[in-house]
């Protein structure tokens, strides 16, 4: 595996909150880092650039909802994701993967309670972890490539 450059962000994109998760900088590890509470794009988007400023971040995962379950041309969160990702993509001009996030948030209401978070706290950063540290898991492991613009120099 190339070490990276910097840091990979985690995104579990929700309607209320977004879950932010980050890389360490050669791509083994993911922590869970912060919790937006949502505002406008623009709001969120300025939120988002700084938490990608301060962390050197090279590249974002968001987690997509899957559509297994779902009827065809019905308008569906994972469609409401790939619609934000257009507009993140254009507020903040870094490479984008779409990865997996199923099951994220019955793991990360596990790991929540084995953290002792109280109840009702949101649990939006540990499921962004989960699904950073799956892509992480899936490039160490072969399954999965960085798209080349993550690759070292």
């Amino acid at each position: 595996m190339t070490p990276l450059r910097g840091r990979l962000l985690g995104i579990d994109h929700g309607l209320a909150r977004i879950g932010v998760a980050v890389s360490d900088r050669v791509g083994l590890t993911a922590r869970e880092l912060l919790v937006i509470y949502r505002k406008s794009k623009r709001e969120d988007f300025d939120k988002l650039a700084q938490v990608i400023d301060e962390q050197q971040v090279i590249g974002i995962v968001v987690g997509l909802p899957s559509e297994y379950d779902d009827p065809e041309g019905v308008y569906t969160q994972a469609s409401k994701v790939r619609n934000w990702v257009e507009y993140l993509h254009q507020a903040l001009p870094l490479p984008v993967v779409l990865w997996d996030e199923q099951l994220t948030s019955v793991d990360a209401q596990e790991w929540a309670r084995r953290l002792k978070r109280p109840f009702r706290a949101p649990i939006d950063d540990l499921a962004a972890r989960i699904m950073l540290q799956s892509y992480l898991d899936a490039v160490r492991d072969g399954l999965m490539t960085f798209l080349p613009e993550f690759l070292s120099e």
